[in-house]
């Protein structure tokens, strides 16, 4: 029996759930190790004009202090631009920026020295609001456009126009497993343990910094406590501070940031501010739209660039727009550099347009679910309203289907009927509802990190060993790239194996990221195991006279015709005719064409769809809310593991709630702490609790195959999940709306206090 498409538990299962399973922190420390710390400014912006480091260096504990002038090459640790310091020198650009690096015995050691240091700044103006940086054009990269027909004179025409705005905040990444690493010393080089997406770009900034060649230097990852694009780029000032100390004392270096440093020192999801103008139809059909997306991108440029520029892609979600003119703002403020999270910039263009939408809708008295599907894309093979407004044919689009099906499974029509009916007799609780839907793009718009390799190791005993390229942060990608290996073979998962992934293993990986880990990993996986199955079939046909064509791998045999031989057996014997049983594998998406200059071409490989229908409850004298139902229908192709799969499509539903509901990110503005991030520990931000998942939460997977040759026609479901919550926002948008008696500026995160807000009908800003 196939192990593809088996609901197969994760591979670290019962490892996760027994406390057995290996984490950074969790490997034995090699005598002499040192652990470090980061000394942090507390000034948002400012020139340093003294840092005294002598208390720092004679606390308890303390065997070494490191600063900016100990680098011995390149002080960056900015994955596109050189523009971040790993240890700032001379100017602080937000509050809590690294200045210094303390080496100690202990890590609480460390921690308390570097609380020591005496710093004189002269305090420059400092830049926290998107609304400020637009107001200075103040950018960490210049604005860019995109524009399809005349946006302008579609507006001039149509027979009805709107205006709006909506601000929308930004969401800390919350790991459960903080930035980590573990540099340790080798005669001819370093080994970096790292809690990376990205063990090459991990490896090319160490070597960078040292001046070193790449082969001096290793990055292992194993597994990861969550990433959620958090260390993607982000994990390279860690990784860097702990090479930086190893290299200076000769000693292993542990630096493991402490929950609140963490908040403070790393970059969350982007927040954006977002305004428009739209012309519609009767109908509610869009016929012009001109928008900006202005984007709070933090001091340096980071991944800033690919993410405003996937907002910008993914602003039509699944409708076509004729005429449209897109202005994506990157501000530079003086607050941490923000960067991936999930959804990388989708989930706020597919914010602006769903927002839109529903407006269109309520200025009609239409129902929203209605004006979706009014301006959905054609389906395949019509010959208009086809193509994106960056110019990329959508050849597989399942949005009419997949709502149509969910809307009558979950009984949408009746269940509004009833909502509005109890709306009427209830003064104080009311109820609201949206099915909102989902298409989003899969590969990395930089072309060139659509590529993966892996290696496969047959052993004589007929066990395999397999190494790739992605990184496991609980997604479960090893899981499935051993069901690949173990299909190809025809044996059951335990007698696959995956090791760590590890740069001097296989060289050159991508970031895992972009959904791609198991459609980029997989395909190359596949391709080496193939290559050996084939010699292990045409040594079977000759030994036992066969056609190869008719030869059959499973359940761990060799089959063609009336003849079966163990897998086992097979391996022995090719061993000893001295056939190769270890191969390397390769893979390169097709058919992607971006030209980054004109922002035009075909950026994706496919899209994935979705779409969920979100009931919930409003409390109108405390704003608070609660979600009490939720469908969910999921477009994952043909999955390789459908327990894995739901499994990412709850959890990534629930943190989008969580972004849109409970997460709320807030700066100091007193003068005494101007630029501090409040909200930086679990004690000032709020991710959902298992209390607030819907007490009926229903997830169901579309029945559909990839029409592109993506891995076992399987469609990525990392990232796609995230964005069905836009159901529970817009559901507590209609709430809010039928206890104001007229549409609620509700803004993002619906907390309480901005549900007051809405109900009240203040704006932006009120």
């Amino acid at each position: 029996m196939s192990t593809v498409g088996k609901p197969l538990a994760h591979e670290s299962a019962l490892l996760h759930v027994s406390g057995s399973a290996r984490y950074i922190d969790d490997l034995p420390e090699l005598s002499g190790t040192l652990h470090a710390a980061f000394g942090m400014a507390d000034c948002a912006h400012a020139q340093i004009l003294k840092m005294d480091l002598e208390p720092v260096r004679h606390a308890a504990g303390v065997v070494s202090v490191l600063t900016a002038q100990d680098i011995p090459s390149s002080n960056n640790c900015g994955p596109v631009l050189q523009d971040e310091p790993i240890l700032t020198q001379k100017l602080v650009q937000f509050y809590g920026q690294p200045l210094f690096l303390v080496l100690a015995e202990s890590h609480d050691a460390a921690r308390r020295a570097a609380k020591l240091a005496k710093i004189e700044y002269e305090p420059l103006p400092a830049i926290l609001t998107v609304k400020e940086a637009v107001a200075n054009e103040s950018w960490v990269l210049p604005p860019i456009e995109i524009k399809r027909g005349d946006a302008v004179a579609a507006l001039a025409k149509a027979p009805h126009c709107l205006t709006g705005k909506v601000q929308l905040g930004g969401q800390e990444h919350f790991y459960l497993e903080t930035q980590i690493a573990y540099a340790m010393p080798r005669e001819d080089g370093l080994h970096i343990h790292s809690s990376t997406q990205h063990p090459t770009e991990m490896q090319q900034m160490i070597a960078h910094m040292l001046g070193w060649g790449a082969h001096q230097v290793s990055v292992e990852c194993r597994r990861m406590g969550g990433a959620f694009g958090g260390k993607e780029s982000q994990s390279a000032q860690v990784a860097c501070a702990a090479a930086l100390g190893t290299w200076k004392t000769g000693h292993p270096v542990k630096l493991r940031l402490d929950r609140d440093d963490d908040m403070q020192i790393t970059g969350k999801r982007h927040d954006f501010d977002i305004d428009w103008e739209v012309g519609f139809d009767d109908q509610g059909c869009i016929l012009g739209l001109a928008t900006t997306l202005a984007s709070r991108c933090g001091f340096s440029a980071d991944l800033s660039g690919p993410v405003n520029d996937r907002a910008a892609f993914h602003l039509d979600n699944c409708y076509y727009l004729d005429a449209v003119a897109i202005r994506s703002l990157r501000g530079k403020t003086n607050t941490v550099s923000n960067t991936a999270f999930r959804g990388f910039g989708g989930p706020q263009g597919m914010f602006a347009i769903e927002y839109i939408i529903d407006d269109i809708a309520r200025y009609l008295n239409l129902d929203p679910l209605t004006v979706r599907q009014r301006n959905f894309y054609a389906s395949p093979g019509s010959a208009q309203r086809t193509t994106t407004h960056y110019g990329m044919e959508v050849e597989d689009n399942v949005a009419p289907e997949l709502v149509h099906q969910l809307a009558t499974e979950c009984e949408y029509i009746q269940r509004r009927q009833a909502i509005s009916e109890f709306n009427q007799r209830s003064p104080l609780i009311k109820r609201g509802i949206a099915l909102t839907p989902v298409k989003f793009g899969i590969s990395f718009t930089a072309s060139f990190y659509n590529q993966a390799g892996a290696i496969v190791h047959v052993y004589a005993d007929g066990t395999v060993l397999v190494t790739h390229g992605g990184t496991e942060m609980g997604q479960g990608l090893y899981t499935k790239i051993r069901q690949i290996v173990a299909h190809e073979f025809g044996l059951a998962p335990e007698f696959v194996r995956l090791t760590s992934t590890d740069t001097s293993r296989v060289p050159n990986t991508s970031a895992t990221a972009a959904s791609s880990g198991t459609d980029l990993n997989g395909k190359a996986a596949q391709a080496a195991a193939q290559a050996v199955r084939h010699r292990l079939a045409t040594l079977f046909a000759t030994q036992h006279g066969v056609n190869i064509d008719d030869v059959r791998f499973k359940d761990g045999m060799l089959h063609a015709g009336s003849v079966s031989q163990e897998f086992g057996e097979v391996t022995l014997a090719a061993y000893r005719e001295r056939i190769k049983l270890w191969e390397s594998g390769f893979y390169a998406t097709p058919k992607i064409n971006y030209d980054k200059n004109t922002m035009q071409g075909r950026p994706f490989f496919y899209f994935a769809y979705g779409a969920a229908c979100s009931e919930v409850e409003l409390d109108t004298l405390t704003g608070e809310s609660r979600v009490l139902r939720v469908d969910i229908l999921h477009d994952a192709g043909k999955s390789i593991n459908p327990a894995l799969d739901i499994g990412q499509i709850e959890g990534g539903f629930v943190q989008g709630m969580g972004w849109l509901t409970c997460e709320e990110l807030v700066w100091h503005q007193d003068k005494h702490r101007f630029g501090q991030l409040a909200t930086h520990a679990p004690s000032t931000y709020k991710i959902p609790a298992v209390s607030d998942c819907p007490a009926i939460f229903n997830v169901k997977l579309f029945s559909n195959a990839n029409v592109e040759d993506s891995i076992h026609r399987s469609k990525a479901v990392g990232e796609p999940p995230f964005m069905l919550a836009f159901s529970v926002f817009f559901a507590l948008r209609d709430a809010a709306s039928s206890a104001a008696g007229r549409p609620a500026p509700l803004q993002a995160p619906a907390t309480p206090e901005a549900l007051l807000r809405a109900i009240g009908g203040l704006e932006v800003g009120g």
